[in-house]
């Protein structure tokens, strides 16, 4: 306030004075103790600051107040009162206090007492009051003579709003402008894209730097305020920092989210359990193309004009639209034993179809994930037989009825593209793939490693098979890509032919003892070095085992 907290206070207590004279001069009456309770009011409430929002804490079914007097010397002055509820619909209104100004005339005891009774009932007025969870604002006149006491209620649960006085309305808006058509129109629909425009806020054309749009896209419903979503946010859950506009540092960000930058663009997607919360601002563009939707779905769009000095926000008029739904998915036929490869967008996340008609009850299918991560589902005449994310190599021997008709999708479950080898067959066929030991691993030991040389271990098989040993220098920043962006799939014929150490056949019957070693030798020293295995069976298609980086002495 622009008064002293003195001054402030004193017409406060003069009028209360003042008033509690009236009453205590003529018997009590309804209207008199209804008064009385109204100053008890004033008494037990708190100076509502003018410029400056307030954030304000109700508890469920107990009001809050707020009081507020205008400075001396100014008969009449404009003032707003903008109140933002955050959760659940509120009730609130506002009431005027005026000192009585007129005196009592003489006349007979039954005039005098009515004259006090309307006297004390004609201080008080409500002058607005408001049921609801739309932000709301009351503009209006104050006299110098009245104070204005706010009250606020929640009587469904505890809650928060926030609440803005301010008495200069000529110098500026704490909260951006809506244009005087607030709506958001939906310009093109999608399987998984939706395309949204909305007219500009006149307050990106006066303030472009320190204005900005956000919008928030979830499959709940529409919501009136910043404020009001992000409760609704973290009452899944989930903290969040204190305002969509400030969520720029991957510092504040919790295990939940997911931040996404791209064009100048900042995403921020928060898993929770009533499905994802978008929120993306993207400067003073005015249309958007929301991507990576599901298809079949309805989403609730909003956008928020924020600004960035005040961190005050402006809600547009909420929209929602369903996404088209995925058109059938093309379906590939399995013939028997051959192997289809089948790489997968994972930007997408659309499912790849494979179907087999089985010649035979029972049938073998294999899988050999060649790179990043897939989720196969396999049904039978529609009813679902087997569901997992697939790892390595990966049999399923399911047993059926003739003609029956397998389908199997595939989703990659990376963003990355992913790839895998697929065979159908009956469960006698020739395997695809040689015979597999318990682990694909190979070891390396260390007190056998020298300046010059690397000694490995794998295991092997009671199946007489071939295995060849290679070799590559790497440095320590390309060790992560080198493992995470290896194709598993590929063979020894996508080597440099430099990188081959040696070839050799080994099996053992006791497969305790079916574990070989070999020195490699001529490295250099303090060198790392990424060591390969592959495996090969009857059908000439090899295994990869686990790639493993080895660093030789640096001192010997």
């Amino acid at each position: 306030l622009k008064m002293s907290w003195f001054w402030l206070y004193l017409p406060l207590r003069l009028l209360m004075a003042i008033c509690l004279c009236h009453s205590i001069k003529a018997p009590t009456t309804s209207s008199q103790q209804s008064f009385k309770t109204d100053l008890f009011n004033f008494y037990h409430s708190l100076i509502l600051a003018d410029g400056k929002e307030t954030t304000v804490h109700l508890l469920k079914d107990i009001p809050k107040r707020y009081y507020f007097v205008l400075e001396e010397g100014r008969v009449l002055a404009p003032f707003s009162i903008t109140v933002t509820p955050c959760d659940v619909p509120i009730e609130w209104s506002i009431l005027m206090y005026k000192s009585p100004s007129a005196k009592a005339t003489p006349g007979d005891h039954d005039t005098q007492e009515v004259s006090k009774s309307q006297k004390a009932s004609s201080m008080v007025s409500t002058i607005f009051n408001y049921k609801g969870n739309s932000v709301e604002t009351y503009m209006g006149m104050s006299s110098h003579s009245a104070l204005y006491l706010l009250e606020f209620l929640s009587t469904e649960r505890d809650t928060h709003i926030t609440v803005y006085l301010t008495t200069d309305t000529t110098s500026g808006h704490l909260y951006p402008e809506l244009p005087t058509d607030p709506r958001i129109d939906v310009i093109g629909i999608g399987h998984t894209t939706v395309t949204l425009t909305w007219k500009h806020s006149p307050s990106v054309l006066q303030h472009r730097e320190s204005i900005q749009y956000c919008l928030l896209v979830n499959e709940k419903h529409n919501y009136k305020s910043l404020c009001a979503a992000e409760t609704a946010i973290r009452s899944s859950g989930m903290k969040l920092p204190p305002t969509l506009a400030l969520s720029l540092s991957p510092y504040l960000l919790e295990p939940q989210q997911v931040m996404i930058l791209s064009n100048s663009e900042l995403s921020i997607i928060n898993k929770v359990s009533s499905g994802e919360v978008r929120q993306v601002c993207m400067g003073t563009k005015n249309t958007y193309t929301v991507p990576n939707l599901s298809p079949s779905t309805q989403y609730y769009f909003d956008v928020f004009i924020v600004n960035l000095l005040t961190n005050a926000s402006a809600a547009y008029t909420g929209t929602f639209a369903r996404t088209l739904e995925e058109p059938e998915p093309k379906v590939t036929e399995l013939k028997d034993g051959k192997v289809v490869h089948v790489v997968l967008d994972g930007k997408k996340q659309k499912f790849y179809s494979l179907q087999y008609q089985a010649r035979h009850k029972k049938i073998h299918f294999t899988f050999q994930l060649c790179r990043g991560q897939i989720r196969v589902h396999i049904t039978r005449n529609g009813k679902t037989v087997a569901s997992e994310n697939l790892s390595g190599l990966r049999y399923f021997s399911l047993k059926g009825k003739l003609l029956d008709t397998y389908l199997v999708q595939l989703r990659s479950t990376e963003d990355s593209n992913s790839s895998v080898k697929v065979q159908a067959s009956p469960h006698f066929h020739k395997p695809l793939f040689p015979l597999l030991p318990e682990s694909l691993k190979i070891k390396s030991f260390s007190k056998l490693r020298t300046c010059k040389s690397v000694t490995i271990a794998w295991l092997g098989t009671q199946e007489e098979s071939k295995y060849c040993v290679y070799r590559k220098r790497i440095e320590e920043d390309q060790i992560w890509r080198e493992l995470q962006s290896a194709d598993r799939c590929s063979g020894p014929e996508s080597r440099h032919k430099s990188e081959k150490v040696l070839c050799k056949y080994f099996y053992d019957l006791n497969l305790q003892r079916a574990v070989t070693t070999e020195t490699i030798k001529g490295l250099e020293a303090g060198t790392l070095y990424l060591f390969d295995v592959y495996l090969f069976g009857p059908s000439g298609i090899p295994v990869r085992y686990h790639s493993k980086v080895v660093k030789t002495r640096k001192k010997c």
